[in-house]
């Protein structure tokens, strides 16, 4: 049987520049530089050294392997000095054999490079590059006889579930390394087993399957493989699947098990203040829980494959999710073959994952002019080979605004097509979203459209009465996001829409907002400390559960002496009370505003049912100026490119 022993801790690190520490992983030597701004972060070669034993009980019918679940973004592995693997992509997991050059004693080194290159994807993008080893290392016991552990960092195990009526057919494939006979279990979620079969390719049927319905219902079964010489087990594998069916409409959207389920959701990194890329479960978790108090139904796991605890995290909680390679910003010719590479792990580790409905080819390359002949090659050999290895999903792109405009050869390359628009950012005109949803539907009245980014730069301790395009106040993000949903609603053709961020992240080339290193487009901060408004009011659209909150609470000092007070809730009414006294009852949907005269203090309350939410506001007599960014600031409010 299989064996993992967990190699995270103690670990002699030097960075590029020469200075040595004892790490633990997961790590990063860029959680402080890639977040500050100047866009100077250190990049270069990390060196990782480790000794470790032979493992117990170690025997010549035993292999042994080195698994790294995410080194960023291109690794060297030795073993007493002798290279047992070089690996170029940060994000996926590999392995190497480690059998025949292990001693008692080891020394593991590990070469990491960051560096700048051409043939290593992504090399340019408005994200920081984090260098290190920011997941997870074991090393792994098998017997010689065991599921295949060499190909694209899977684990040996496919699982293709297809509905037919009322039953679901279950094909189960193993791979194997050495001999054996496989015996396949597929369990309910109380551990009942309810098909059985033996063989490395088996089929088996469910009758009445108890279906993956999103959010709504998001259940799994496990499958499990044992592979037995005789009655001895030598190894086994299993994993978590769903049963469910979906297709795309380009008049009426997503549909999940025949029933439309219209598709809002939000777009994540997975890096943190202070932190970086190295982030634990336990941060993955809490990013889980306020995507999912917030009400999102859908994910997309920018712009790269993340850890596999938060794709198992989609699964549970029933997340439809977008996921896609680095393929991002700049095409390189030179790196043809690293796309191709990091397609066939995304959707070999990926493929069992019922929250995965499509996989995502590019982000923002299509618009460029340079190499385009060979930029198109490789889209369409990448969108061949999604097709190739999982003919049951979509594939997507990403276009940049209007990529030429409305290339038609650009956005009938995949399944699918969305595109990154900021209009009302980083152009004046929030009435644009409306034209462009309008006539690009007209035009191309049979192909999927989706919006996978839109957003406006918010920061929590920016105001403005009178909010602005590129003032970078919470209120102007909030007024943009209120626009943004309304005219999603009057779209409701379109795929799926994700909110450009979830969470503030680090871009260390910007210098915005009075905050450089970062992107504040999130709906909460980089520290998860603070859900800016942005964030009640999507609460206010998507979510259940009963809430009310009062937006401005840190827009304390005002000189104004009327203002228009909003207040986010997906309750029918609201009631607003100033200084103890009941101001107005409102009646509505989503955004309730009333109009307040302001006295001197200012304590408010607003009731919806049995939520209540409270602030207060203070009338000035002159502005509080640190609510604004300076003239020179506000001029440095552009896009990173």
């Amino acid at each position: 049987m299989r064996k993992y022993i967990n190699l995270n801790f103690d670990w002699e690190f030097v960075d590029p520049k020469g200075f040595c520490e004892i790490v633990n992983l997961p790590h990063t030597w860029n959680n402080k530089d890639g977040q500050d701004g100047n866009n100077n972060y250190l990049r270069g070669v990390g060196r990782y050294k480790k000794e470790f034993c032979m493992p117990e009980n170690f025997t010549r019918k035993n292999r042994l392997y080195l698994e790294f679940h995410g080194v960023s973004s291109s690794a060297r592995v030795m073993i007493n000095r002798k290279e047992v693997c070089f690996h170029e992509g940060g994000y996926s997991t590999f392995r190497a054999d480690i059998t025949n050059v292990l001693e008692e004693k080891n020394i593991l080194e590990v070469e990491v490079d960051n560096g700048i290159n051409r043939r290593v994807y992504p090399q340019k993008a408005d994200f920081t590059f984090y260098g290190g080893i920011y997941r997870d290392v074991n090393l792994l016991v098998v017997d010689s006889d065991h599921f295949e552990l060499d190909y694209n960092g899977a684990n040996g195990i496919k699982v293709t579930p297809t509905i037919q009526g009322s039953c679901a057919t279950i094909q189960i494939e193993t791979f194997v390394s050495g001999d054996g006979e496989v015996e396949i279990k597929i369990l309910e979620e109380n551990g009942l087993v309810v098909g059985k079969g033996t063989g490395v390719n088996v089929t088996i049927v469910l009758e009445n399957p108890h279906f993956w319905n999103g959010r709504r219902d998001p259940y799994l079964y496990t499958a499990i493989a044992e592979l037995k010489k005789g009655s001895e087990i030598t190894d086994r594998v299993s994993c978590r699947f769903g049963i469910r069916d979906f297709y795309v409409d380009p008049d009426k959207g997503f549909f999940l098990n025949g029933v439309s389920y219209p598709l809002h959701g939000v777009s994540k990194h997975q890096d943190r203040k202070g932190i970086g890329n190295a982030v634990t479960k336990e941060n993955l978790k809490q990013d889980m829980e306020l995507i999912l108090e917030m009400g999102a139904n859908t994910i997309r796991l920018a712009h790269y494959q993340h850890d596999q605890y938060f794709y198992d995290l989609c699964d549970e909680y029933g997340m439809i999710v977008w996921t896609e390679i680095p393929y991002i910003s700049e095409h390189m010719p030179e790196g043809y073959e690293n796309t191709l590479a990091q397609m066939r792990e995304l959707i070999v580790q990926n493929y069992n994952h019922p929250s995965i409905i499509c996989w995502g080819i590019s982000n923002e390359i299509t618009i460029s002019t340079r190499n385009r002949k060979d930029m198109m090659k490789n889209h369409r050999v990448l969108n061949d080979l999604c097709h190739q290895i999982d003919p049951t999903r979509l594939t997507t792109l990403a276009c940049y605004a209007v990529c030429m405009p409305f290339d038609p050869v650009v956005h009938k390359v995949s399944d699918l097509v969305s595109y990154n628009l900021y209009l009302g950012w980083y152009v004046p005109g929030l009435f644009l979203n409306d034209l462009f949803m309008d006539i690009f539907h007209r035009f191309w009245p049979k192909r999927c459209l989706g919006y996978s980014e839109y957003g406006a730069e918010g920061m929590p301790n920016l105001h403005s009465s009178r909010p602005r395009r590129g003032d970078h106040s919470e209120e102007y993000q909030a007024l943009y996001h209120e626009y943004m949903l309304k005219c999603f609603q009057r779209h409701p053709f379109l795929w799926a829409t994700y909110l450009w961020n979830m969470f503030d992240f680090a871009a260390d080339a910007r210098d915005q907002g009075g905050e450089p290193g970062m992107n504040h487009k999130g709906v909460v901060t980089f520290d998860r400390k603070i859900k800016k408004d942005s964030f009640y009011l999507y609460k206010a659209w998507w979510s259940e559960e009963p809430f009310v909150h009062i937006c401005g609470k840190r827009y304390v000092n005002r000189t104004e002496s009327k203002i228009k007070l909003r207040v986010y809730s997906n309750q029918p009414e609201v009631s607003l009370y100033q200084n103890g006294q009941l101001l107005e009852i409102c009646r509505g949907e989503h955004v309730f505003v009333f109009s307040v005269v302001l006295d001197r203090e200012n304590n408010f309350e607003a009731v919806a049912g049995n939520c209540r939410d409270s602030s207060y506001i203070r009338k000035t007599n002159a502005p509080d100026h640190s609510y604004r960014l300076s003239k020179h600031r506000q001029k440095e409010s552009k896009n990173w490119v």
